[in-house]
């Protein structure tokens, strides 16, 4: 089950955007200012985020720069409708841009149009030939299994989940190993080597510099 985030001040729209997506399979958690958001991204990790702009403690803009480097897709929801608003949203990172009001159907698509095109919609992740069952903890790459570690399958998974975002290091270790990095810098980059080899991806995982890794998109030369 994909995990929501719905950061939206207004008790009324904050309650129908999760009820039309909890009808349509997400497990939604609610934010009702841009603090609490915050403090919820520091504390769980979500499929996507719905950002209202306009919020008390810190606006949408604020949120989406907190949100980048954990490679959370996010589709903004706003009332801020003119076309600079817009452009200005979707240049600074959002993945989509969504006017109030607007009809349900068409949010659950977006949402939906947004989780397959990062790679997190449904059980099944792709990428390059390798398909990741999300349910099964199982990988196979042109229909051969690839037999992968518990820790090297979540941080495969963390990868395709976010692909063509640079992961922090911190991040990455903390999602996977589920605690600080410190110093602990070699066991991230042992598994990461190991990655490229089993999946013969020495030019797909990408070492970004002063920042950690990214799983290339499609269109990346």
């Amino acid at each position: 089950m994909n995990t929501v985030l719905i950061a939206e001040d207004e008790p009324s729209i904050a309650g129908l955007i999760k009820l039309c997506l909890s009808q349509s399979g997400y497990e939604c958690t609610v934010a009702k200012n841009g603090l609490e958001a915050a403090d919820l991204i520091e504390q769980k990790d979500f499929d996507i985020a719905l950002l209202d702009i306009m919020m008390p403690g810190a606006d949408g803009y604020e949120l989406l720069e907190y949100l980048r480097p954990t490679g959370t897709p996010a589709i903004f929801i706003t009332a801020k409708g003119e076309l600079d608003d817009r452009v200005r949203g979707l240049s600074l990172g959002a993945d989509d841009y969504i006017v109030k009001p607007f009809e349900t159907r068409e949010l659950v698509a977006r949402v939906e149009t947004v989780l397959r095109r990062t790679g997190r919609g449904g059980k099944m992740l792709y990428a390059f030939g390798v398909e990741a069952d999300t349910h099964a903890h199982t990988v196979t790459k042109n229909g051969e299994q690839v037999h992968l570690t518990p820790l090297e399958y979540t941080l495969l998974e963390q990868l395709m989940r976010s692909r063509g975002a640079a992961l922090y290091r911190d991040i990455l270790y903390s999602r996977v190993w589920g605690g600080d990095m410190e110093d602990d810098t070699r066991t991230l980059d042992l598994h990461i080597k190991r990655l490229r080899q089993k999946l013969d991806w020495t030019d797909k995982i990408i070492t970004v510099y002063k920042v950690g890794y990214m799983l290339k998109s499609e269109d990346m030369p």
